[in-house]
């Protein structure tokens, strides 16, 4: 059990049988009344963020959540393979399971995939990820004045816009917490 002092950013706890992520918390003393602490959590099944406010003397239990590096191996349908790169063991993960994540994922990526006692919680992407462009339109001589885009399908399907000087094949990297175009690779 962890005192709701000694909490910290990154933690994960165990609040009414659901497993949060702390992501922001404040520790707020009144000048009247006794003090309490309000705190970011994101639902680490559902993808959910709450606030919740606690009085001082509560207590948290720790859920320890296992990240096992794993690399994309491919798709049928709904269904997503990951291996596991040590014991070589494999796993199914269903769509709804990885959300957004899914229209990143491409054959080969190394990903976290995270664990709680067996039960898969999700995945964690690396923060830039290099595609190669499938197909884009040529872009247009002279209509460079401005910070002009132009669509682009990347290699697993992903539309982005990327500027009028990338061309197909060409290699770019995209930041998969905005999901735009980073830079050429």
């Amino acid at each position: 059990m962890i005192n709701i002092n000694d909490i910290k950013n990154g933690m994960t706890v165990i609040i009414d049988g659901n497993i949060y992520l702390i992501q922001e918390f404040l520790h707020v003393k009144p000048g009247k009344g006794p003090a309490f602490v309000r705190i970011k959590l994101k639902n680490l099944r559902t993808g959910s963020t709450i606030e919740k406010t606690f009085n001082t003397n509560i207590k948290f239990e720790k859920a320890i959540i296992d990240k096992v590096p794993m690399q994309f191996l491919y798709s049928t349908g709904d269904a997503y393979n990951f291996m596991n790169m040590e014991t070589f063991e494999q796993i199914d993960l269903d769509k709804s399971s990885l959300g957004d994540d899914a229209k990143y994922l491409k054959e080969g990526l190394e990903v976290e995939v995270t664990f709680y006692q067996g039960e898969v919680l999700g995945i964690n992407l690396p923060e830039k990820i290099e595609y190669a462009i499938a197909h884009t339109e040529p872009g247009v001589k002279g209509n460079t004045a401005t910070n002009a885009t132009k669509e682009a399908t990347l290699e697993n399907g992903l539309t982005i816009k990327v500027p009028l000087f990338i061309n197909e094949a060409d290699r770019v990297i995209v930041s998969t917490k905005e999901g735009k175009y980073d830079s050429r690779a």
